[in-house]
């Protein structure tokens, strides 16, 4: 059975890790001769991507005076490590003069930068290593602990690499300007298609990063649309979608898309009074559908680290995803909030979903529910106001469509299918307006018909 001698593999580790003396050296010297190295140097690198403890003084020393607003230089840092009694621990004076007598050229600052922040990733992940190591031969350690823990740390260090720099107004204007040449030869949504013409030529598609509402009263047909978007996305770009459903189970949510899918109504499939014809459509999509990357996840009070922790196994496993969609928002709840002010929590939550949709760079879609103020009205269209629990719903999201069917309050002779109306309350970059679906209420999906501008 392996021993471990801790001391011993601890300064094993330390005198192997990968590191860049030079690299170091020079960053430090470009601080104490240019404010623009400051600048980009503080928002990049952080201590413990300095390797050397006495770099990890120095560099700390100068954020300091940073954030205190002190000029940097030579004598100023000097003058600042002494008073702190920091000058011995960083090796004394010569090792501000051998900064000094370093030549840094600020046109490869970046690639500088960039050689130590991978040595630093490596270093990282050879610690992660022995970590996990030791961590296996711990057997009082549920293994379960172990690989969440592995796989939580191993995700960051992932994004850390991913992580993207800085760019210039003039990288950024080129890269735009690359974009808008591509799409006039090629043109094209910016964003995921929702598989709705009408309302991807209003939104350019779900964008990135953003936080999407799709509200209406009980039975307008959230969940049908959501479902319906979620298909048509994973069909279309073969992404991961993330579904996490708070009301239905997942057998019912099944249910729902073989419908869809189908054309068979929801009561003959439950009841399985299937036709010939009707079984062999089935099998057939059947096959089709458990291709896709389509994961259902329906528990119950979710909390805001669950989501995040299942989106960083979906990652994990697919190394990417295409969307997440809630159902629905006022069934989540944040156990650590510690006030019994309802509209403060739901305020916190959506704050954290749009947080969740920065940190992954995903579409969030979450389906809420709308007051009832509007049934006490003669026009019972929705708006923004009637956001139920609102508190910052609407100021946090990017983009909110609201669902309504007349159908619902005036019954039809033709109940099997009707029109509902998409109405874009609020989009943060782009105009309001109206799209027109035809809601089939046999399968309970919606089709395309028309748009209506109001900007």
């Amino acid at each position: 059975m392996r021993t471990f001698n801790k001391n011993t593999e601890q300064l094993t580790i330390e005198k192997y890790l990968p590191h860049n003396f030079l690299a170091e050296k020079v960053i430090l010297s470009s601080l104490l001769i240019s404010s623009e190295a400051i600048d980009l140097t503080l928002k990049t690198l952080t201590l413990e991507t300095f390797y050397f403890r006495n770099h990890q003084e120095i560099y700390k020393a100068i954020i300091t005076m940073y954030k205190q607003k002190i000029p940097i230089d030579i004598i100023t840092l000097n003058t600042f490590l002494q008073d702190n009694g920091l000058l011995e621990k960083i090796g004394g004076i010569n090792v501000l003069i051998e900064l000094i007598n370093q030549i840094p050229n600020l046109v490869y600052l970046e690639d500088y930068i960039r050689l130590i922040q991978d040595k630093f990733l490596r270093r990282s992940l050879i610690k992660l290593g022995y970590k996990t190591i030791n961590s296996g031969y711990i057997t009082n350690l549920p293994l379960e602990t172990i690989l969440s823990e592995f796989e939580f740390e191993a995700f960051n260090l992932t994004n850390k690499i991913k992580s993207e720099t800085l760019s210039n107004s003039a990288e950024l204007f080129s890269s735009v300007f690359s974009e808008l040449k591509k799409k006039s030869l090629n043109p094209m949504f910016s964003g995921l298609s929702s598989g709705f013409y009408h309302l991807d030529s209003f939104t350019q598609g779900f964008q990135k990063s953003d936080l999407i509402i799709i509200a209406g009263r009980p039975s307008m047909g959230k969940t049908a649309l959501s479902l319906n978007i979620t298909l048509n996305i994973i069909k279309k770009y073969q992404l991961p979608v993330l579904f996490f459903s708070l009301e239905m189970s997942k057998e019912q949510l099944i249910y729902r898309l073989l419908a869809n899918e189908t054309n068979i109504s929801q009561m003959h499939l439950r009841t399985g009074k299937l036709s010939k014809e009707e079984w062999l459509k089935l099998i057939t999509k059947i096959k089709d559908l458990s291709t896709l990357p389509l994961f259902l996840d329906d528990t119950p009070n979710l909390s805001l680290q669950d989501i995040r922790s299942k989106i960083k196994t979906i990652i994990f496993e697919h190394n990417k995803i295409g969307l997440i969609v809630i159902d629905y928002l006022q069934l989540m709840q944040n156990s650590s909030f510690s006030t019994n002010n309802r509209v403060q929590e739901l305020s916190y939550i959506t704050r954290s979903l749009k947080s969740i949709a920065r940190e992954f760079k995903v579409p969030l879609i979450v389906l809420s529910q709308l007051s009832r103020n509007v049934e006490s009205r003669i026009n019972k269209r929705p708006i923004l106001s009637d956001l139920r629990e609102s508190g910052s719903i609407e100021q946090d999201a990017d983009l909110v469509l609201m669902l309504y069917r007349d159908s619902y309050y005036n019954s039809t002779e033709d109940t099997s299918f009707n029109l509902a109306e998409l109405i874009i309350a609020k989009q943060r970059n782009g105009p309001t307006g109206t799209v027109e679906l035809e809601f089939n209420a046999k399968n309970i999906e919606f089709l395309n018909i028309q748009q209506n501008s109001e900007d």
